[in-house]
């Protein structure tokens, strides 16, 4: 071929095949550090063949790439189980320490060819190697690569990701433990790092319930939503609130889990309140949703008196009693009286058509023609 003033310089040459395989960039790369083999002795340590380069080197044979490229690429070929690498990462030491992954034993480091090799024959016998188990060298960098992945995929800066590098290294090299996937160990220490920073900045920066509550605080949804649950009455939960900021207050002290103090404080007051309604010694007049609670049913049960027989009685003394305009403090005994009275006298007219169960009330009779159902209602001789 004649000379040309369009090739000044001797030709990179590598194999297309290979470049199909590994990518373009690392198949030159990688034939270019095949080369360097024929002109410096290696070192043969751990059954491979290692070489140290100045940097400066490889940027005036490679000069369209950069440091940082020049990185990249290593650790693509790292990645790809084909180089070793013990020294820091290009872009920032002075010396390249490389190995092929390939055992010096079984093939002597001089014999790594600079000229193309015919990978089209020797793929299917001699694949690319595989990525062998080994410990973690004391200058292993992450790829570039893996710092855009965890930019792009998790949002974690890149100079967070290699502030990690550090404790990184030490931690494994301590346990003397061999991987395959050192990128993939980075990857997970560095997401579960960056995740215990989140929950720490938000501890840091969570908002904190004032030293002294003031007129406009108030309980969490959360907390509102565990009492409605159970069943208590919204308005009670309002008018609690300044009850309840006003206790804190007098005592000079914030509780440290306000919502949680809130909801105990409610439980409390809750379970006074319906026990005193329940059990109320002032007379109060029947509503119309009354209803007898299981505890008076109950009650009923252990005299043997039918629950459907109790529950059809309900009504009556519903309406009696609202008619009536009366205040009683216990609508509960009333009925249990009214119901007994009323079971009594069915069994009675069952039996004998007449009332010969004794006499009842103050009714020398016992006639039912004769008691009004005032005298039924009042009647307490069932108790006696």
């Amino acid at each position: 071929m004649p000379n040309s003033s369009l090739i000044p310089e001797r030709q990179l040459v590598f194999s297309p095949a290979l470049a199909s395989t590994i990518g373009l960039e690392e198949a030159i790369f990688l034939q270019h550090l095949g080369e360097l083999f024929k002109h410096h002795e290696p070192q043969i340590q751990n059954s491979f063949a290692w070489l140290s380069i100045e940097r400066g080197q490889l940027e005036r044979a490679l000069p369209f790439w950069s440091p940082i490229d020049l990185h990249r690429i290593s650790r693509a070929l790292v990645d790809k189980g084909i180089l070793l690498i013990n020294s820091p990462p290009l872009h920032s030491a002075e010396h390249f320490v490389f190995a092929l992954n390939e055992s010096a034993r079984t093939k002597e480091p001089a014999a790594v060819p600079a000229a193309p090799i015919d990978y089209a024959q020797t793929t299917s016998a001699t694949p690319v190697p595989r990525r062998s188990a080994g410990l973690l060298p004391a200058h292993w960098s992450p790829s570039e690569d893996l710092l855009t992945l965890l930019t792009m995929n998790h949002t974690i800066p890149r100079q967070f990701a290699l502030d990690q590098l550090e404790d990184f290294i030490f931690y494994w090299r301590e346990r003397g433990e061999t991987n395959h996937a050192w990128e993939n160990k980075f990857r997970q220490h560095v997401r579960a790092q960056w995740r215990r920073q989140e929950q720490n900045q938000s501890e840091a920066f969570r908002v904190k319930q004032p030293t002294v509550l003031d007129n406009k605080w108030r309980p969490s949804l959360d907390a509102l939503e565990i009492l409605e649950r159970n069943e208590v009455d919204q308005d009670f939960l309002e008018q609690a609130i300044p009850e309840f900021i006003l206790y804190w207050r007098e005592r000079g002290t914030n509780p440290k889990d306000l919502n949680s103090k809130f909801i105990q404080h409610i439980r409390i007051q809750w379970a006074k309140y319906t026990s005193a309604m329940e059990h109320s010694t002032e007379p109060k007049r029947i509503t119309e949703q009354w209803y007898p609670p299981e505890d008076v049913m109950d009650i009923l049960n252990m005299s043997h008196i039918d629950a459907d027989f109790a529950r059809s009685m309900i009504p009556e003394f519903i309406v009696y009693w609202r008619d009536s305009n009366q205040a009683h403090t216990s609508w509960n005994t009333k009925f249990i009286q009214h119901v007994k009275y009323n079971w009594a006298k069915r069994h009675q007219l069952d039996q004998t058509g007449q009332s010969n169960a004794g006499q009842q009330g103050s009714n020398p009779t016992g006639r039912t023609r004769d008691r009004s159902l005032q005298d039924d209602l009042s009647d307490t001789s069932w108790a006696q």
